[in-house]
């Protein structure tokens, strides 16, 4: 199958490697631009990029689809499938209609549920129990095309957005390569999504991480496993900005917000319910560590806010 392949970021490195690995030919790779990133500014390539290149293919960063930008490229590589894992980006109706065999999507999450651009940072924070992921063929909506494969995923107590996304780019490497297969060999029929079944996960925005202490600890905790790692739980204080990378909920109360005690697991800190212990952290323009090396000596953080 000959294959024009369009994606950005980690999520989509390894279903990349998965289809050259499964013999089909990748004419060319499609990613965003480079942007500048860090402290520095760098300007970094794409992870899709990176890759890409080092298996010697073509890559191509279109700074705009629209007004049939990518026609030309179509015209000439002739992709039989286009497959699409995190590009960033919705695909004009040209490009949807141009392979034989369609444009392919690869989501990280069960269709209908989830459509939009951060599917697996929502079910961290919203406490599921089980995801997956759905490859669907493309149309011109957000994630509302006709479903194709699915597979399901547990999500453990420990898990953080960082290990789904690692956890689900695995199985859905195996679920694209497995979807494009099928496709060549007329054995997948598509099925229609139920609209009264879709939920939606838009992107997530760095003030959607600030923890709210009066809430239940439960809620605080998939907060913080949910922003991991990015943009990271934050919560402010009388030493400023403190980024909240490892907690867990434990015994104990007091009014939300209050430092209850600091003690060789972390800083306890009361909720709505009980109390969350932060195992790791971060003071602004400091360095990641535990709060114990931080707070040592220093016991007049007994009884302050966090807010």
């Amino acid at each position: 199958m000959k294959i024009l392949y369009m994606g950005t970021p980690d999520f989509a490195v390894l279903p990349l490697k998965r289809l050259i690995e499964a013999g089909h030919e990748i004419v060319g790779v499609v990613t965003r631009e480079d942007k500048p990133k860090g402290r520095g500014m760098k300007v970094l390539m794409t992870p899709v990029k990176e890759f890409a290149l080092s298996e010697n293919l073509l890559v191509y960063q279109p700074q705009t689809l629209k007004d049939d930008a990518l026609m030309p490229l179509l015209q000439k590589l002739c992709p039989e499938m286009i497959v699409v894992v995190a590009y960033g980006k919705l695909l004009p109706e040209y490009i949807l209609n141009y392979p034989k065999y369609g444009c392919v999507n690869l989501h990280g999450s069960l269709l209908p549920k989830y459509r939009g651009s951060a599917p697996i940072q929502h079910a961290v924070l919203n406490g599921d129990s089980v995801t997956g992921v759905t490859t669907m063929l493309m149309d011109k909506g957000m994630d509302t095309g006709d479903i194709l494969l699915k597979t399901e995923v547990m999500i453990s107590e420990n898990d953080t957005s960082e290990s789904l996304f690692e956890k689900l780019s695995v199985v859905g490497a195996e679920l694209l390569t497995d979807t494009v297969d099928g496709i060549r060999e007329n054995r997948i029929t598509p099925i229609s999504q139920n609209e009264n079944e879709a939920t939606y996960a838009p992107p997530i925005k760095k003030e959607n991480a600030k923890i709210v202490w009066n809430k239940p600890s439960v809620e605080i905790l998939n907060l913080i496993r949910g922003s991991f790692s990015w943009p990271i739980a934050f919560t402010d204080s009388d030493i400023g900005r403190i980024k909240v990378y490892e907690a867990e909920i434990d015994c104990g109360n007091g009014t939300p917000g209050q430092v209850l005690e600091l003690y060789d697991k972390g800083l306890k800190i009361a909720t709505a319910d009980s109390s969350i212990v932060i195992k790791r952290f971060q003071v602004e323009s400091g360095k990641r560590m535990s709060p114990v090396e931080y707070f040592r000596g220093h016991p007049s953080i007994i009884g302050s806010f966090f807010k």
